[in-house]
């Protein structure tokens, strides 16, 4: 399963985040993993959650980012839920048409390996592409 949160800066998706991050670690019986551009949530979130700076690992395209999620997935398959909080930013791409591309390859990872994902990226809802509007 993967859900998009779409939403201009300023629209409220980090703090939607957090929450659904939190309910996460008390509602399931995996491990709960963040990737987030930067050290922000640090205090938001419980101390059980899995945060990963993305910035610390230079991540600069999607290719990059399939490579961790793959990574931590390997390291660690308890895993049940990843939240990856600003996409584009992490990935320094904010194409929608390579967003769409990424989420269908979470789609397929998710189906093969039981890992529900939740995503947010700062862009309008009505600058979604049909294949963008599946996930949200």
């Amino acid at each position: 399963m993967v859900r998009l949160i779409m939403g201009s800066n300023g629209a409220g998706k980090t703090k939607q985040l957090i929450e659904l991050i939190n309910n996460a670690v008390s509602a399931e019986n995996g491990s709960v993993v963040c990737i987030e551009p930067n050290a922000d949530m640090t205090f938001s979130v419980s101390y059980n959650v899995r945060l990963v700076n993305a910035g610390e690992y230079n991540i600069n395209s999607y290719e990059c980012l399939r490579g961790l999620v793959c990574g931590l997935y390997a390291g660690n398959y308890d895993i049940s839920h990843i939240f990856v909080d600003n996409l584009c930013k992490i990935t320094g791409n904010d194409d929608l048409h390579a967003v769409e591309t990424f989420l269908r390859w979470l789609d397929r990872f998710s189906h093969t390996n039981s890992v529900k994902f939740t995503v947010t990226i700062s862009a309008d809802e009505e600058t979604a592409t049909d294949g963008l509007k599946q996930y949200t």
